[in-house]
């Protein structure tokens, strides 16, 4: 069973290095998800600078399991746009049919019509290839989005709709171009904001209208931070990890640790864009307290950390991250 798999995945990247340079010159520069060169981070600075220039009315989109949704033939007829080999719209094609195994059974097959498999190599190609429809509408000069001074940012399936104003017959357009195009927005999670008035979360950031908490009395200013569930979900893989080590040495556990806190705080630390800081004070404190019990248990107090500072030790003598000092590279 493995076989066959390993020889699509390898089937799926060569075709993926042929077509990806021939799409990539036709998407548009709002999209930023599973593209070369692009990331979160250019997402989020992107909204940002939105909000900066007045765009303060924003609709957070949720499309209704975009994946599984994708119809098979309009995804076709846009690889048809730019792709004329037919040996390779077959290959794509098979590979949009193949049955997928779950919950202990094959489910799909040759009848399958939408969805594109989540975890194949090629799958964030073709669904950002898809919805670059939807980009290109959006932005076309002749659109009323674009008439109306309305901006798109999406990262894959995420994006939201960004303006000095937007009318109920622009969000209208955007309902009925998703349903031409098979797609359903989710009208609970979906949700329009004036984001001076109310926060709203992207990717993990929210986006706050604040006052200083240096100087309450100062002027507002755009503050991007990690969400209280990004703030949660640190906390909750550190403690797996944790929870997983039982005689690890110093030096390994601080290996797991650090790829962990290492790439969050990579993540949320967008230079002249996000403040953090609050966030990586909070993580700071989460590890003391939690390297604390850690080294009280049964089987660590033969440790040498055992009754000790560990977290000072641990940055001090074993190169442990220290949330609230770090700085990610240029």
């Amino acid at each position: 069973m493995d076989l066959p798999t390993i020889k699509d995945r390898v089937a799926q990247m060569a075709c993926k290095l042929v077509i990806e340079p021939i799409f990539e010159a036709d998407f548009e520069d709002c999209s930023y998800g599973f593209r070369p060169k692009r990331s979160a981070q250019d997402a989020i600075t992107k909204i940002k600078e939105h909000l900066k220039t007045g765009k303060t009315e924003v609709y957070d989109a949720d499309l209704s399991k975009y994946f599984d949704t994708i119809p098979h033939d309009k995804l076709m007829i846009a690889l048809q746009e730019r792709i004329t080999d037919k040996r390779v719209l077959r290959l794509i094609n098979k590979w949009l049919k193949a049955p997928v195994y779950e919950d202990g059974q094959y489910k799909g097959g040759k009848k399958n019509k939408e969805g594109v498999p989540q975890g194949g190599v090629i799958s964030p190609l073709l669904s950002n290839l898809y919805l670059n429809l939807l980009d290109r509408i959006v932005n076309s000069t002749k659109s009323t989005f674009r008439k109306a001074g309305i901006m798109l940012v999406r990262y894959a399936d995420d994006f939201v709709l960004m303006g000095r104003s937007l009318e109920e017959t622009s969000l209208n357009k955007l309902r009925a171009l998703l349903r031409r195009m098979g797609l359903t927005l989710n009208e609970e999670k979906s949700k329009q904001i004036s984001a001076r008035e109310t926060p709203f979360q992207f990717l993990g950031f929210v986006f706050r209208y604040d006052r200083s908490f240096k100087n309450p009395q100062g002027s507002k200013f755009w503050n991007v931070k990690p969400s209280e569930k990004s703030n949660k979900k640190i906390r909750e893989n550190i403690g797996m990890a944790l929870n997983k080590m039982g005689h690890y040495k110093p030096e390994m556990l601080v290996r797991e640790l650090n790829a962990i806190i290492r790439g969050w705080l990579n993540y949320f630390e967008i230079k002249e864009v996000s403040y953090p800081y609050i966030a990586k004070k909070k993580l700071n404190s989460y590890l003391r307290l939690r390297l604390v019990k850690y080294f009280n248990r049964k089987s660590q107090r033969k440790s040498r950390l055992y009754r000790k500072q560990a977290f000072e030790l641990l940055v001090r003598k074993y190169g442990l991250i220290d949330p609230i000092k770090y700085q990610p590279a240029p």
